[in-house]
């Protein structure tokens, strides 16, 4: 049987994902101003046959301020390019990597984002990627005249007729519904041009598109909701699944659950492919590795390690860093299962001030693997071949050293295991990743009457 090959994408958002990554000596401190910054990180993504790169963004700047002083000392999701600028330019510098990128069905309308994910997909040559979500946080809601943000069912009901819209102005031309025959003196075919005229809870809107002639088809389809919603969502409609998991055993129960649910919904499992984030640290050695990662925390401001605590603990600013948590300090406990494990912690081992906002700031996002080529290989193969992912999507500790490492160290090692493409195998960022056509309802219904 043939070997499951790896799918792998390399988030290039910002500086990087250790909130200490704009002090690293390596890494550009204005690097999100410059659109060189994007453009190495890029270009290395795709030097390492990536199948795409991604950009998590946010429409405000969701953090806070909490103790005093610690956003002004961060520089972790602050400023940085907006994306749907951003990526038609990466696309002109590149030519194979995958460009994709997050637009709220919150604040956005289905027909902006369909004319402007097609657009982005004319300019790439079928590189296109839109990662769906809802937009949750206060900040952003303050941003689109708004004092708080949709309510939780609201917020995806919406974003399921958002996406349907979206999908249906893209199928709004058939295939070869633009002739440009001059000498008949017809641009297009009449019968191959279909008016949506949607009418739902959310949205109305006619249509049709006036963007058209995607390499693709429907760009890719990303989808990052771990909630029930955003299962039955991913399980439906995603190409591409972006996870969030610590361990390989919640990685396998997430997988199991969400490839499980697509049958009901005509789609096989190879259908969608989930990438769970994956923060590695390589060095030639075990120890140049731990020296890498040791350095990114030495480099952590106090404050912007105290922030990471702010939600279970307050504001431990007045306390002494190196001398035992206290318990009796207690903050808003928004994120109910992290602020338990942490009292769980503080009450069994009594860390330190100082050791724990390191423990926490250290585990950046997703599963953090510190090592060698062959470590951060061998990990990465244990979570594809038993069933806990189908790739990963790289969050590198800073930029562009963290990519760089990544592209010039593991992807050699996972090339000779056989695993990972030496080259694309497809023009469209839909083939390489392995994924079938998209299919255009009208053009599926017009076979079917035709066959009748």
């Amino acid at each position: 049987m043939a070997k499951k090959m790896m799918r792998i994408g390399m988030s290039i958002r910002g500086l990087g994902y250790h909130p200490a990554a704009w002090h690293h000596p390596d890494v550009p401190a204005d690097g999100t101003f410059r659109f060189e910054h994007y453009v190495r990180s890029a270009q290395s993504a795709e030097r390492g046959k990536c199948d795409l790169i991604f950009f998590a963004d946010g429409i405000g700047i969701r953090e806070r301020d909490a103790p005093r002083g610690s956003l002004a000392r961060s520089g972790y999701e602050i400023v940085e390019m907006e994306p749907m600028t951003l990526l038609p330019a990466l696309a002109v510098v590149t030519k194979h990597v995958g460009l994709v990128t997050t637009a709220s069905t919150t604040y956005n309308e289905p027909y902006h984002i369909a004319r402007k994910f097609a657009t982005l997909d004319l300019i790439s040559n079928g590189r296109a990627g839109w990662n769906m979500v809802t937009s949750w946080s206060e900040a952003e809601a303050k941003n689109f005249n708004r004092e708080e943000h949709l309510d939780y069912d609201t917020r995806y009901e919406r974003a399921a007729e958002f996406v349907e819209v979206v999908k249906g102005l893209w199928d709004g031309w058939e295939k070869d519904a633009f002739l440009f025959d001059r000498k008949a003196g017809q641009f297009y075919d009449e019968s191959k041009a279909h008016v949506l005229n949607h009418k739902g809870k959310h949205f109305q809107v006619k249509g049709p598109l006036n963007v058209a002639g995607m390499p693709q088809g429907h760009p890719v389809l990303v989808q990052a909701g771990a909630s029930e919603q955003g299962r039955e969502i991913a399980a439906e409609t995603a190409d591409v699944v972006y996870a969030v998991h610590g361990k390989i055993a919640q990685a396998q129960a997430y997988y199991a659950d969400v490839k499980g649910r697509m049958a009901k919904y005509g789609r096989d499992r190879d259908d969608l492919k989930i990438l769970p984030a994956i923060c590695p640290v390589v060095g030639r050695t075990v120890a140049e590795a731990q020296a890498k990662f040791d350095q990114l925390q030495e480099l952590l401001d106090p404050l912007v390690g105290l922030a990471r605590l702010y939600n279970t603990f307050g504001d431990l600013s007045g306390y002494p860093l190196d001398e035992p948590v206290p318990v009796d300090a207690l903050g808003p406990q928004e994120i109910r299962s992290m602020s338990e494990t942490l009292l769980k912690r503080v009450r069994e081992e009594k860390p330190t001030i100082r050791e724990l906002y390191k423990e926490v700031a250290g585990r950046v996002t997703g599963f953090g693997v510190i090592g060698t080529p062959a470590q951060v290989a061998d990990a990465m193969q244990e979570w594809l071949e038993n069933d806990a992912c189908d790739g990963f999507n790289v969050t590198p500790t800073h930029l562009p050293g963290g990519c760089d490492d990544f592209v010039d160290m593991v992807v050699p090692e996972l090339q000779r295991r056989g695993i990972f493409r030496k080259e694309y195998e497809g023009k469209t960022l839909r083939e390489n990743l392995g994924l079938k056509p998209a299919v255009n309802r009208y053009t599926v219904a017009r076979s079917r009457n035709a066959a009748e």
